[in-house]
């Protein structure tokens, strides 16, 4: 099977964000890397789903670490298929205004925090304080979401 240019770009990216956390070179990572490898590829799992990819990747020979080779073609599916694609602007927007009763067009940090943490897949302590950090106007306190949704999006491009 002939392998696309788009293709093997899309390998080169896998390999080069797998390769920052193979700190010894030896073609194989931590497996709780492999959240953040697959996050900074863009795709948005669930913690679920990434423990049932974990247990497909995990090498049988070395419990507790995951190899390129394993790890190369199952990525590079994901994201030729669009599997954990994240979520278009207009959806994120519409995720906000559900939190936004008021119809105010922003969220106080108390309740983003307490609806992000309280139900569901709950964000820990950390990553509250990463999202507040990058979505808190510093002027008002708030979050304004459309704008923090437009942000969230370009970084996406």
């Amino acid at each position: 099977m002939v392998q696309s240019s788009f293709e093997s770009d899309l390998q080169k990216k896998i390999v080069n964000a797998f390769e920052i956390f193979d700190q010894d070179g030896t073609r194989t990572v931590d497996i709780r890397e492999i959240g953040t490898i697959m996050r900074s590829l863009g795709c948005c799992l669930s913690e679920a789903d990434l423990q049932d990819i974990l247990v497909e990747l995990e090498d049988e020979d070395s419990p507790g670490y995951v190899n390129l080779e394993t790890f190369l073609p199952m990525m590079t599916k994901f994201l030729l298929d669009q599997r954990f694609h994240p979520a278009s602007s207009n959806k994120l927007l519409q995720a906000f205004q559900m939190f936004d009763a008021d119809k105010k067009g922003y969220l106080t940090q108390a309740e983003l925090t307490h609806f992000l943490t309280q139900d569901g897949e709950c964000f820990t302590q950390d990553e509250m304080e990463e999202m507040l950090s990058a979505a808190v106007d510093p002027q008002s306190g708030h979050i304004n979401y459309k704008e923090y949704v437009s942000h969230l999006v370009s970084e996406n491009l």
